[in-house]
């Protein structure tokens, strides 16, 4: 079984599948009706206005220098602000689920259980991990399997299947079977929930993606299908925690209609490992980098400090599972890079850290999605890591560094030195960060 994700995408901002039998994830792809807000949206004979869709406002003052540009060219950024056209990540967000099965293909159980295998995880995931800043709101209006018109296999949908001709046939067949019972205008984003005996397993092929920022979608009520999710199977690991945490691959292509690139590459979870959904979103619960977090709108200004001038500096990180504190310390070396440092622990949505710590990444918002936009820096390199969990890249498992560890890089002319200097008894790590020009720096 391959252990590799592809994420090949047509120009339109498409983003889409890339993983391989045990590497299950969602794709990139989208297609998307922006789901449910707060309030539905008021019923007009004009074409509604699109959501504002600034996940992140642009940072001022201080957090400016930080505040890495958005890419060009690019299929999907680490960049900030995030583009307009993808859905909001802060507020009410109005999710439309639609349960669909083909005529060669019947749906396997019923609607109801199909939307019940991701809700009310999906939202409960959302609010620990926006600390309440994101009220993730289901609906089913229709409850019942909406049976598509032609047969599975005439849609020709494989993995990384780009979104013309078959997905746009689907998303015009989807719009078209809802449309006497579905007003797409009062929805933020729209989920697909495909019947999980259409096409293979995940563990052998996965076809789940997401196709955001799509404004050439087919239209429903005046509003493009912009932001869809579509999600077949979902990843067994074999752990027998399946039906817990099996919900996730729906965060993880939501996390692609908020913005979100894929963190996982060809060759797999090499990059991030099990330290973001948007790298491994299978077994074992994990929640995103705070650096995400940021680009979401989920952190306040106040819980971002910004390390952009020369000499030392002393900074104070409470772990991301609580919702209080400096979460991210964010060291800029061009407009365009800089490293991300924060405290990770077990609890909230991360259950897989065998090693708590400060981590600390690369971020490059020049790079692609599905390409390495973000590296974690280990600070055992070399070493097999301590997790167990079956599925989880082992060797980032142990990235993070403990008090008295320490990290030094040169890169983009600046050279960079990330101590832990302790940990108090709330548990927030103390960290000295030191920069100076490459030039002056001695082994």
């Amino acid at each position: 079984m391959e252990q590799t994700r592809e994420t090949t995408r047509p120009r339109i901002r498409i983003r889409r599948p890339r993983r391989g039998s045990a590497f299950a994830t969602a794709a990139v792809l989208t297609v998307a009706v922006v789901a449910p807000a707060a309030t539905p949206r008021p019923a007009t004979t004009t074409t509604p206005t699109r959501a504002p869709a600034l996940s992140a406002k642009p940072a001022a003052g201080s957090l400016g220098p930080c505040a890495l540009a958005p890419g060009h060219g690019l299929q999907m950024s680490e960049g900030i602000p995030t583009g307009r056209g993808y859905s909001r990540s802060t507020g009410t967000i109005n999710a439309l689920n639609l349960m669909i099965d083909f005529p060669d293909v019947h749906g396997k159980g019923t609607a109801r259980q199909r939307f019940e295998e991701f809700f009310p995880q999906t939202s409960r995931w959302f609010a620990q991990s926006s600390y309440g800043r994101l009220d993730y709101r289901p609906a089913m209006p229709i409850d019942r399997w909406l049976r598509m018109p032609h047969s599975f296999r005439s849609y020709g949908i494989k993995r990384g299947s780009p979104f013309e001709p078959g997905y746009r046939k689907l998303a015009a067949d989807i719009a078209a079977a809802a449309d006497r019972k579905v007003d797409f205008r009062r929805y933020d984003l729209v989920n697909v929930l495909v019947t999980p005996n259409a096409g293979p397993p995940a563990a052998h092929a996965v076809l789940s993606v997401t196709y955001a920022d799509n404004q050439r979608a087919p239209t429903a009520d005046g509003v493009p299908l912009a932001n869809v999710s579509f999600v077949y199977s979902r990843q067994d690991d074999g752990s027998g925690s399946l039906r817990r945490t099996g919900f996730r691959v729906l965060p993880h292509e939501n996390g692609h209609v908020f913005g979100l690139p894929d963190l996982y590459t060809r060759g797999g979870g090499d990059k991030v490992g099990h330290w973001d959904v948007m790298s491994e979103d299978w077994g074992v619960g994990n929640d995103l980098l705070a650096w995400h977090k940021w680009k979401l709108g989920w952190l306040g200004p106040h819980q971002v400090a910004c390390a952009a001038r020369a000499g030392a500096t002393a900074h104070m990180l409470a772990p991301l599972s609580r919702p209080d504190g400096t979460k991210l310390l964010f060291v800029p070396l061009s407009p365009s890079t800089g490293y991300a440092v924060e405290a990770r622990e077990s609890g909230g949505n991360d259950e897989a850290i065998c090693k708590p710590g400060v981590l600390v990444s690369w971020v490059d918002t020049r790079i692609d999605s599905g390409s390495g936009p973000v590296t974690i820096m280990d600070s055992t390199p070399g070493g097999h890591g301590c997790t167990h969990e079956r599925n989880v890249h082992p060797g980032l498992s142990d990235a993070a560094f403990g008090p008295g560890e320490t990290f030094t890089r040169t890169a983009d002319g600046t050279r960079v030195r990330i101590r832990v200097t302790g940990r108090d008894a709330r548990g927030d790590y103390g960290v000295e960060v030191t920069r100076r020009a490459s030039a002056g720096a001695r082994g």
